[in-house]
């Protein structure tokens, strides 16, 4: 398993452990957001606080989970960016869209407020 989940009453945070979100391991990522999303979550919170790289599968799965807050008329945040990661989200023009903070506990203050 690439990641850990951690539950509260108001949202889940789902934490990659790998150091590379690529096609190796977004299938399962956007997998376990969509549960979380199925189970009732509609505030989600992805931290990748552990994450090196990521390609473009990885940043479809942070996509989905955007969609999926939204449509639920929840908050998506993504934690915890390293700097390689937070160019290509820039480059990608997603930091745009997303809510991007630098940890995830600073996410679920946001989420709670």
């Amino acid at each position: 398993m690439n990641y850990k989940t951690l539950k509260s009453d108001k949202h889940a945070t789902l934490e990659v452990t790998n150091e590379k979100l690529d096609s190796s391991i977004s299938a399962e990522i956007k997998s376990a957001l969509v549960d979380l999303n199925n189970q009732g979550f509609k505030n989600l919170v992805l931290d990748l606080s552990a994450v090196k790289y990521c390609d473009s599968s990885g940043l479809s799965s942070i996509l989905v989970a955007n969609r999926l807050c939204k449509n639920a008329q929840g908050l998506f945040v993504v934690a915890g960016l390293n700097e390689m990661v937070s160019k290509l989200i820039t480059l990608s023009q997603l930091d745009s869209i997303l809510k991007i903070v630098s940890n995830k506990e600073e996410a679920s203050k946001i989420i709670l407020s």
